[in-house]
């Protein structure tokens, strides 16, 4: 098994693939107007627009209605994340810390309110753990 995307579904794909563009530094390849996807080594963050989700079941995704996942992004350099993403009306929830298990870490909702962390490690046993 191999975990290859995440997709979110939103009223605003360009809005959306904006923001993760900026932070993430990736461009995105459009399908069409209601889909883009930012691919990385690892996985692949899908926008689509709500008119996808009636191709799979109607009704079945919401949009901005997320209160429960933390969509996650390891990242050279988490205070350049963050230098870009300052001034551009992102809601930082939490500024870059470094936390007790080794990364520095900016956690920020994206504009339709989804969280986003971007981290880097910082510490020996974190460099470790995610060494490429």
């Amino acid at each position: 098994m191999n975990f290859v995307s995440i997709r979110i579904i939103t009223g605003d794909v360009a809005r959306l693939v904006d923001f993760y563009e900026r932070a993430t530094a990736v461009r995105a390849s459009w399908a069409t107007e209601d889909f883009a996807e930012l691919r990385t080594a690892s996985a692949t963050l899908a926008i689509a627009g709500t008119r996808t989700v009636a191709l799979f079941a109607p009704g079945s995704a919401h949009p901005a209605d997320n209160r429960s996942v933390i969509i996650e992004f390891l990242v050279d350099d988490v205070d350049g994340v963050h230098e870009n993403l300052t001034g551009s009306g992102v809601d930082l929830v939490c500024e870059p810390t470094t936390m007790p298990w080794g990364n520095r870490a900016l956690l920020c909702r994206d504009p339709d309110g989804n969280l986003a962390n971007f981290f880097t490690p910082v510490t020996p046993a974190a460099i470790a753990k995610f060494a490429r």
